[in-house]
Formats: structure tokens, sequence, C-alpha cells
């Protein structure tokens, strides 16, 4: 029987950091920002329902796009290269699932449909915040340049954060 080493912890987030839902899941926080943030006064459930229809929508284009893409440079899709792609992708909607309950809770809570809707997107924030630090981390970028990489993925929220104070 062979032994099978795993990977050195360094090696373990580089992969973690190369994995297809890293970009997946920070593009889809953005774009669950974004969707929160033009939402208005519509109730939680018409918010949540288009926060996951926008979603889809990119999901789907997307997925789209990098199977036309493959069938480009392979000429012949099987099943498997579809479940890979589609699969490859699923953070996207993953990601608006805790910006959506805390939406959710805020307003089970008693705060204001405002209030909840501010609340989730302040969450959206901090979840990039997060999601960039981790992903810098374990992209191994030190210093500065993970300093940067992590503002950065701030800076894309504070972004929808304005677009919300320019709109509303």
């Amino acid at each position: 029987m062979d032994c099978v080493v795993p990977p050195d912890p360094q090696s373990r987030r580089r992969m973690w950091a190369a994995a297809p839902w890293v970009p997946a899941g920070i593009y889809g926080t953005v774009i669950c920002a974004a969707t929160l943030a033009a939402s208005g006064a519509y109730s939680v459930a018409r918010v949540a329902a288009t926060v996951l229809v926008t979603l889809l929508t990119y999901w789907l284009a997307e997925r789209y796009a990098e199977l036309l893409a493959l069938a480009a440079r392979q000429h012949a899709i099987t099943r498997t290269d579809v479940l890979r792609v589609l699969s490859a992708g699923w953070a996207m909607i993953q990601a608006s699932v805790t910006p959506l309950l805390v939406l959710l809770l805020s307003r089970l809570a008693g705060a204001s449909h405002a209030a909840a809707l501010d609340a989730a997107l302040a969450y959206t924030v901090a979840l990039l915040v997060v999601l960039g630090w981790l992903a810098a981390r374990a992209a191994d970028l030190r210093g500065w340049v993970r300093w940067a990489a992590t503002i950065f993925a701030g800076l894309l929220g504070l972004i929808v954060v304005a677009l919300k104070a320019s709109l509303h």
C-alpha cells in the first residue's frame, strides 16, 4: 500500500488560495453587496430573492462563458466537464448565504428594514476584508503586499457602500 504524504501547511494554503471557489466567493460577495445596496425599501423576502436571482444570473453567464471557452479548446465537452465547470463557480452563489442571514436575523431581531440592510451591507464589507486577508495569507503574500490585497478587498465593499449612499 502506498503511503500518501500530506502536503506541508504552506502548500495547503497555496492550494486553498488557488482553488476556484476563492475568486468566485469574492466576486459573489461583491455582487451580493451591490444588489443589497440597490434594493431600496423592498421587503426582506423580495431583497433575498433579488440577491439570489442576480447571483444565479451572473453564475449562469460566467459558467456558460467558461463552457464555451472549454468547447473552443477541446471541441467536445463531456458531462464530467460540465459538472466540473458548474461546480467550480458555485461559491459565487454560496457567498450570499451569510449576508442574507444577517439581513433576515437583523429584521427578526427588530431592526428597521433600512438598519437590517445596513447591517447586511456592513457584514459584506467585513466579509470581503476577511476573505482578502485569508486569500492573501494562503497565497503566502507577506508584508505590505498582504495588507494591500486585504485593503483592496475591503475597498471593493466600501465602493458599493459609497454607491448606496449616492443612490439613497
